[in-house]
């Protein structure tokens, strides 16, 4: 595996974000063709209607799903690196960084870290440029 460095650290999980995607695409345009042309017919139109109820509920579940878990990692993101800034420091993070600059203070090494909090919250830093500023990238390869 490569070094991670801000220009490969995203993942892209084929499983997830290619095939399931794809293929809720399809069965959601699958089951609207079909209730399309049960519309007339009342005997198939119930069904076509439960079907594509369901295919939009499995779609919110995987969104959901997808939401939920990266709520739960950006908390633990937080905690994280506020433990760090106090180990560092004996200060917490200062509270005016958003979630989305924390998450990218995580890429720094505990030498560029102080520093570059500090510069987030002066300069309002996004999270990408707050990873463009970090100089000897810290590999996080638990994320997805």
């Amino acid at each position: 595996m490569k070094p991670q460095n801000f220009d490969n650290h995203t993942r892209f999980v084929v499983g997830y974000h290619g095939v399931l995607f794809v293929l809720l695409l399809a069965i959601l345009g699958g089951s609207v063709v079909n209730l399309i042309k049960s519309w007339g017919d009342h005997t198939r139109i119930y069904s076509a209607s439960l079907i594509l109820a369901l295919t939009i509920a499995v779609f919110m579940v995987g969104l959901f799903a997808r939401i939920f878990a990266l709520k739960a990692q950006d908390r633990a993101i937080r905690a994280e690196e506020n433990l760090r800034h106090f180990v560092l420091t004996g200060k917490l993070l200062d509270p005016r960084l958003s979630i989305r600059q924390i998450i990218g203070l995580r890429f720094a090494p505990d030498e560029e870290f102080v520093e570059l909090a500090k510069r987030a919250v002066a300069e309002n830093l996004s999270e990408i440029d707050i990873k463009k500023a970090v100089k000897n990238w810290k590999a996080d390869t638990y994320r997805v």
